[in-house]
This record gives C-alpha cells, structure tokens and sequence, in this order.
C-alpha cells in the first residue's frame, strides 16, 4: 500500500448532498483524502464539475453512480464505479429515472397533505435544484417549515421505508441495475448492506453480476465490518468502503469519516478494465 486513502461514496447537490461540487473537493482536501468517488442518485451529473475542482486540487475522481432498486418492496441501492458517465443510452435511461423521482414527490407531498403536513413542491424542486430530488429534500424543507424538529424524524414518523407517507421509486430490479451498470464499463458494488438488512440476498445478486460490497461505512459498526468482510472473502466480491455523506444533509460532514486504502480503488480499476474489454469482445 502506498498510504493513499479514499472515500469511495460521497455525493453532491446533484442528488440529495447540501455540497456543491466545490465543497466537496474542498472538504475532502482537508480530509486528507487523495481520491473520492462520486455517486450520485440515479444521476451523473456532478461527476464534470467535481472533476474541474479536483485537478488542481491534486484529488482523483472516480466516476459512478447510486441506483435505486427494489426487491420485494425492500429498497436496495447498488453502487457502479468506472461508469462510461457521457454514454447517450446511459443519460437516456437516467432521464426516465429523473422524471419518476419527480412524480414520487408529487405523490409524498399529497401523502403528508392527508397527515396534516402541507409541504410545497416547489419549495422542495428549488432546494434539489438541476440533480436527482429525493426524500431528503422534502425532509429538509419539512424541517426548515418547523413541521419536524431534526431530518431523522421526517423519515421516522413520515417518510422512511413502510412509514404512511412513503412512496416506492420506479420499478427496477437487482438484475436491471447489475445490468445496467456492467453494459456502461463499470463495477456494480452493493450499498451499505447492513441498512438493506437482507444478506441472503447477496448470493442472488452474484449471479447476476455482482462484483462488490461495501465492507465499511459510516452506519456500519465493528460487528457489520467483519460480518461482510467475511462475506466478501467467502464469495471473492471486491471490499470497498466510503462515507455516503451528504453534505450536512444527515446532520453532519461525513466525508474523511471513513478512509479505505488506494489499493480497494486500484482493485475496483483492475475489474473496471476487464469489464471493459469483455464488452469490447461483445
């Protein structure tokens, strides 16, 4: 190892993350961190801004991107790293994802409309700006309306997962989102599998392609490191690690909190090239 560290999952204003771009380089810089990979909602359209930034900055960027998949109505989120970003197939999809997750705020707001919580659309469009509207943003508009006391609350009494005022995303499978990332070159990872909660799910997702997992995160413990360690080495899955931060989205900064050695980047790079060439030879 040459004591290069990254931050394999950091996202932008582009998504749900309350850092621009150049916050993000900034605040890594200070981290300490020589590499960050960006990974957006359903969204790539950070990663050119982020890249300007960096150069000078001396901080490499990863290109990639979170998907949002359902399973069984559990949500599920997939990482790609070394995704081909500027691919017009790619970008067309991406549309389709973009205006599904405008029609799911619609939804939410006449949701919490019936639970006696009036938020604005508009006020929630205007806080995600040009990238990827989420969840968090109708949080954070709900919190700056006083109709919640902090973020965490919105999701736990209105808008988190089973809550009355939740609203599946576009219906897209594991096996379309493994997929999906493996035509566009890069290497699909399972997110933060401890929030999915579902490890037997794992062994079906190898089969469709999988080729990583998210070892270390900010809302894994010590316990969850080794428990997917030892899944990752049992199934040869590639170990990466990053922070998920969100700016002050989830109340604090979050990137440099969780640093991985170069190494898991340059592993993820050598799968990246055979992808890659493996599609070529397709």
């Amino acid at each position: 190892m040459n004591g290069k560290v990254c931050d394999l999952h950091v996202h932008t204003y582009y998504s749900d993350s309350t850092f621009s771009p150049k916050e993000v380089i900034d605040t890594a810089k200070h981290a300490g961190l020589n590499a960050i990979a960006i990974c957006d909602h359903d969204c790539v359209d950070g990663i050119p801004q982020c890249t300007k930034y960096a150069n000078p900055a001396g901080i490499e960027i990863i290109p990639g991107i979170e998907l949002t998949i359902e399973k069984n109505d559990e949500e599920i989120h997939i990482l790609g790293y070394f995704i081909d970003w500027k691919a017009r197939w790619l970008k067309s999809k991406l549309k389709e994802f973009q205006k599904s997750r405008i029609d799911r705020i619609y939804k939410m707001v006449d949701l919490l409309k019936k639970q006696g919580v009036d938020v604005d659309p508009r006020e929630v469009f205007k806080l995600s700006g040009r990238g990827s509207v989420g969840r968090l943003h109708v949080a954070m508009v709900m919190l700056k309306g006083k109709k919640i006391s902090h973020i965490q609350e919105a999701f736990n009494k209105y808008i988190g997962q089973s809550k009355p005022c939740y609203v599946k995303h576009l219906r897209f499978t594991p096996k379309e989102a493994i997929e999906m990332v493996i035509k566009a070159g890069g290497v699909p990872v399972l997110a933060h599998p401890s929030i999915m909660g579902k490890d037997e799910y794992i062994t079906e997702f190898i089969e469709y392609g999988l080729r990583g997992i998210e070892v270390y995160h900010t809302d894994h413990n010590l316990g969850d490191e080794n428990k997917y360690l030892n899944i990752a080495k049992k199934n040869n899955l590639i170990i990466t690690g990053g922070s998920d931060c969100h700016g002050l989205g989830k109340g604090r900064i979050l990137i440099g909190k969780v640093k991985v050695p170069y190494s898991f980047l340059e592993r993820l790079k050598e799968e990246a090239d055979k992808i890659k060439m493996k599609n070529k030879k397709l």
